[in-house]
């Protein structure tokens, strides 16, 4: 069964290995705070579908292994003990493997899975962050070296952005979900794939956790330079840092958000579909009460 219904977008690529996301879901190279996010070598696919639910493989490929991996427990909510990493050689190209994280895996060594035929189920794993949606972690590795945290192939991104020539000089929007994780705010700016920045008078999309990730990464359609400065709004948020195609790692400054006067945190990602929504972390687990439908305005400085 294919639990991509609603279409799928390859959005990365490494040793001629594509990775693919649902159209309804969102993906993300730098919101996380693991190494692999840190140098271009890990993306993680968000397929819009909760905790429990049945992840649809990301690649096409043949299981050559699965591994448990212990990890603590929920800080502050209910959490796995166990994550896994399942391991397929690439039917793309079969020198290559996929690592595979956070998925509770349903497929045996020796079984061919292809792009949007269940893996396993979503699992809440004690990696997670109290506000970490259900997300499948994917690397591109040699058999030679295929778990450790380090070692995995560079990837680029293959989806092409959408064209903002306008960049939004304030965020304001609707509470569209709340709940004690975090809020989604629908912005009355009418955003597409992302949330547009300005990287030295080039457009970009942000991707990553703002600030508390202390880094971040934004997506372009050209190639960045070096010391470059972000700013969200007219605000500088960031000075790029680490320079890759058509994507860059920016260090966070010392900015400040607030939603309606309440300190916050920026999670963002890439969607395919174009509906953008911005989730809103709080600080601490269930301090941010919102009302759907409610007004609200992101302040920063």
């Amino acid at each position: 069964m294919d639990c991509f219904s609603d279409g799928v977008e390859a959005v990365a690529c490494s040793k001629g290995v594509r990775v693919y996301c649902p159209a309804v879901g969102r993906f993300s190279f730098f919101n996380s705070p693991y190494q692999p996010h840190r140098n271009f070598s890990a993306v993680d696919i968000y397929p819009g579908m909760g905790f429990g639910c049945e992840a649809p493989s990301p690649v096409e490929g043949e299981v050559v292994a699965v591994r448990a991996v212990r990890c603590s427990g929920g800080r502050g909510f209910e959490a796995s003990t166990l994550d896994y990493v399942v391991l397929l050689r690439s039917l793309e190209n079969p020198d290559m493997w996929v690592k595979v994280l956070h998925v509770k895996p349903s497929v045996l060594v020796g079984e061919v899975v292809r792009v949007g035929a269940p893996l396993g189920f979503l699992l809440r794993s004690g990696f997670f962050d109290f506000w970490t949606d259900p997300h499948i972690h994917v690397e591109v590795r040699s058999p030679s070296d295929p778990i450790r945290a380090r070692g995995g192939f560079t990837l680029e991104r293959l989806m092409k952005l959408d064209a903002v020539n306008v960049l939004p000089e304030e965020l304001r929007g609707v509470v569209v979900e709340s709940k004690p994780e975090y809020s989604l705010i629908s912005l009355n700016n009418g955003l597409g794939c992302g949330l547009p920045v300005d990287v030295d008078g080039e457009v970009g999309f942000l991707d990553g956790g703002i600030p508390h990730y202390g880094y971040f990464g934004v997506h372009l359609s050209v190639k960045p330079s070096k010391g470059g400065v972000v700013r969200l709004c007219g605000v500088k948020i960031g000075v790029v840092k680490l320079v890759f195609t058509s994507m860059c790692l920016a260090v966070c400054c010392s900015s400040n958000f607030k939603l309606d006067g309440k300190p916050v945190r920026l999670s963002t990602y890439i969607h395919p579909s174009g509906n953008y929504f911005l989730k809103v972390v709080p600080n601490r687990l269930g301090e941010l009460k919102l009302d759907r439908s409610q007004e609200v305005y992101l302040a920063i400085s």
